[in-house]
């Protein structure tokens, strides 16, 4: 296992901002996007990191960009780090399968969430309400249950620490216009449908995911991580029984464990025990093999 990794230093490239997971670097004519180890919970950031976390996320999300280019535009132009510019290459050891060379583009403050299956903030608001952001779903549906079809369902991109919050369409609509956001929802929509049937092949269903768009000029990129176990839920097809939660293969079993120690999902995060890391490193390898169908060069 390598030594985890919970932030980058370095002093020849200028650093733009840190996230959750990602050190962002500002290269002039693209950015440098670094997946660290850290996780997060309910939006707080873990002071644990999990080892390899951030390569597993990378390469998964440049599987990804490799099967949708068709769909959507995205902003990914390399993940090898001998494509990057020569500033990078004193950094190219801590760089190698945890960093992307991509476009800039002026990220749109939306959360752009697509479910297939009502779980999570969805099944709290359907019991409340029988609704999802808005959206009125059929009566009787239990935890877990597949969705007549997709929906989407947006979230306001909120501060690091805070709680995104889930709005209507209608709400997105009236902040970026309805021909923008109805280009976010059927790019989203579109997207998740191939990652649905290309995953339900490997095994895995995908029981929702995020996705975060970004403007270049007029064209509508597809940014930052995509279709990974920070994203999105992973759930194996062969366990799967509808009426209560899933098994899964991303970090809804960190969520379960500080649920279960009755974190009251605010700064300061609890510490994190070694098993509960090692689990989660293994449930998060456990996607990488599955969808990329071959082992991690790194674990």
């Amino acid at each position: 296992m390598s030594t985890a990794l919970f932030e980058t230093h370095f002093p020849d490239l200028t650093l733009k901002a840190r996230g959750k997971v990602r050190d962002i670097y500002d290269l002039g004519d693209a950015l440098l996007i670094v997946a660290s180890d850290r996780i997060s919970a309910f939006d707080v950031v873990m002071r644990d990191p999990i080892p390899d976390k951030g390569k597993i996320l990378t390469q998964i999300s440049a599987f990804w960009f490799s099967q949708i280019g068709d769909l959507a535009p995205h902003h990914l132009k390399s993940a090898e780090v001998e494509e990057f510019p020569a500033a990078c290459r004193p950094y190219a050891d801590i760089l190698r399968d945890r960093a992307m060379l991509v476009r800039k583009a002026a990220v749109v403050p939306f959360e752009c969430v697509v479910r297939g299956y009502l779980s999570g903030s969805g099944w709290k608001e359907y019991r409340e309400s029988g609704q999802v952001c808005g959206i009125r779903l059929p009566a009787g549906l239990v935890e877990s249950d597949r969705l007549p079809e997709p929906i989407f369902t947006p979230a306001t991109k909120e501060a690091v620490g805070t709680h995104d919050v889930n709005v209507s369409f209608q709400q997105m609509a009236s902040r970026l216009g309805v021909e923008l956001a109805e280009r976010l929802r059927a790019a989203s929509l579109a997207v998740y449908c191939r990652a649905r049937d290309i995953a339900e092949a490997r095994g895995i269903i995908l029981a929702d995911t995020k996705f975060e768009f970004g403007l270049a000029g007029d064209t509508l990129l597809l940014v930052d991580e995509v279709l990974t176990p920070d994203s999105s839920r992973f759930w194996p097809q062969q366990a799967y029984r509808p009426g209560g939660p899933q098994p899964s293969f991303d970090k809804q079993f960190l969520r379960d464990y500080l649920l279960a120690i009755r974190w009251s999902q605010k700064p300061p995060p609890p510490p994190l025990p070694a098993e509960i890391v090692s689990k989660t490193r293994a449930k998060y390898l456990e996607a990488y093999h599955r969808l990329l169908e071959h082992p991690a060069p790194f674990a």
